[in-house]
């Protein structure tokens, strides 16, 4: 007799008005192979990467599409391969995005891509946590190669979009492991004060010009711009706030962007993607393991504390539809997290 599972998912791409664009469903539970976990879901976090995939993808043959890609659970059981987790660990993670995702009971996801949580943390703070620590972590310290030893020249860098999920983690990234001039974008009073009491030295409006912004304060032109959502809004103040061979990342979807305008300036593009490692299968995807397990010892020692912001309840289909609608129009500081079935 097959084992059913609660989920929620969608088949057809509809505006999170609509009560079906997402619905809850159930499903045959899935069994681990190989390098896999099966991991009982507790807890999970709700990104933009849903809204998008949920805007953009149509399932096919009226197959279910499962999103989400953070959350923290339990290992139940595991593939037959794998050696760092065993039955009843306590594991956080964001997943691949070529796999069904974490808005289910149970989830396969290959052990190279999952960390052992942290041990300070409940299970809605600690899924507030992998995909935007992944995404901080591969663009300061595998793109940027921004130096983390404390002897190293100080670099100031502009974080546009700091008060969101991504930007929250970074921030505190950059102020307990490196010696940078931390500079976050926000224009409510509520998220300024979220990024100051983060760790940002300086908070600039990015409704006004960045680069009078950055006058302002005494900094007129930062090593590294960072642009976390809007790019094309800003990318000309970008390219104007830069100092010469600067250097500049970005992790949204602009529609276009002129490349020729960094050269003069001779800018460096850095592109961030954490699910480049796990849908390419690289050989360096243990990386992302490694990484979560840092950043499990950062907040066990209490250098990083959760980015939770708003939790919506338990996880179904009417409170996913509300995570997404606030993740739509970019009210939301910090993350979303529902809890439970």
């Amino acid at each position: 007799m097959e084992q059913i599972m609660k989920a929620v998912g969608y088949q057809e791409s509809l505006p999170i008005e609509d009560e079906n664009a997402l619905e809850d469903i159930e499903l045959e539970t899935p069994t681990a192979h190989g390098h896999d976990l099966l991991i009982e879901v507790k807890a999970i976090s709700v990104n933009p990467v849903d809204t998008k995939i949920r805007q953009r993808v149509k399932p096919e043959n009226d197959q279910w599409q499962i999103l989400g890609w953070d959350a923290a659970g339990i290992v139940k059981s595991v593939g037959n391969e794998v050696t760092l987790f065993q039955p009843d660990d306590k594991v956080w993670y964001a997943g691949d995005l070529t796999r069904p995702g974490s808005n289910a009971e149970l989830q396969l996801v290959d052990e190279q891509i999952v960390g052992k949580m942290p041990e300070s943390l409940s299970f809605a703070e600690a899924a507030a946590l992998p995909l935007t620590s992944i995404t901080a972590w591969e663009m300061l310290f595998d793109r940027l190669k921004i130096p983390t030893e404390m002897s190293a020249p100080p670099k100031t860098i502009l974080v546009i979009g700091a008060a969101g999920g991504v930007g929250s983690i970074m921030v505190q990234l950059l102020r307990c492991l490196t010696q940078s001039v931390i500079m976050g974008t926000a224009s409510r009073n509520e998220s300024i004060q979220w990024l100051k009491d983060l760790g940002a030295h300086h908070v600039i409006n990015h409704r006004n010009p960045l680069s009078e912004e950055c006058k302002k304060i005494g900094i007129p032109e930062v090593d590294i711009v960072i642009s976390l959502n809007n790019t094309d809004e800003h990318y000309e103040q970008i390219v104007e706030c830069l100092s010469p061979q600067g250097q500049f990342g970005l992790i949204d979807d602009p529609a276009q962007l002129d490349i020729s305008q960094l050269k003069r300036k001779s800018i460096s593009l850095h592109w961030e993607f954490m699910f480049t490692r796990s849908m390419f299968q690289t050989p360096d995807k243990i990386e992302q393991h490694n990484l979560l397990n840092e950043i499990a010892n950062l907040i066990d020692q209490g250098k990083i504390k959760s980015t939770l912001a708003h939790q919506l309840g338990t996880i179904n289909a009417t409170n996913l539809r509300k995570a997404h609608a606030m993740l739509e129009s970019q009210q939301a500081h910090g993350k979303i997290i529902l809890e439970g079935f």
